[in-house]
């Protein structure tokens, strides 16, 4: 990957409903050029969606939340028990003293309570610890301008 096609990204990253001539003339490419550019991105893995960035407040989940899965077992093999929450937008394998870490958004704390009952019933949950997100100072993609690699 090169600085072009760095700079591709950080711009589809900010719009990605941007045309390919807009995002070539950017970087000096032509239409076309840019295309090929980014249908190999696509190919290789490095373009994972393409998706549309909704708030939640708007579609009534507001209550970001973060949770610490504890387990009496290994949950490596648990993502499936996870993704069927819906609240759960991440779920991670994690080092330390949780196993699991999940981000959940729902309308409010009745929900959330309701996902924490759910999640305890996974097999091998032992106890969940839940922090409330009361405001977001901000949230930002990867860089990819800034993760060039030595």
């Amino acid at each position: 990957m090169d600085h072009i096609d760095r700079v591709l990204l950080t711009r589809l990253q900010q719009d990605a409903t941007t045309s390919y001539a807009a995002l070539g003339r950017s970087v000096g490419l032509s239409a076309g050029a840019t295309h090929e550019r980014v249908r190999k991105l696509r190919e290789r893995g490095v373009i994972r969606r393409t998706a549309a960035e909704v708030d939640p407040a708007a579609v009534g989940a507001s209550v970001l939340s973060y949770v610490m899965v504890d387990s009496t077992s290994w949950m490596g093999d648990s993502a499936q028990d996870f993704a069927a929450l819906p609240e759960i937008l991440e779920a991670h394998v994690i080092a330390g003293s949780a196993s699991v870490l999940v981000k959940v958004r729902t309308a409010g704390t009745e929900q959330l309570q309701d996902v924490l009952r759910r999640i305890h019933a996974v097999d091998g949950v032992s106890g969940t610890r839940a922090t409330v997100v009361l405001e977001t100072f901000f949230e930002r993609p990867v860089d990819p301008q800034a993760s060039v690699p030595e």
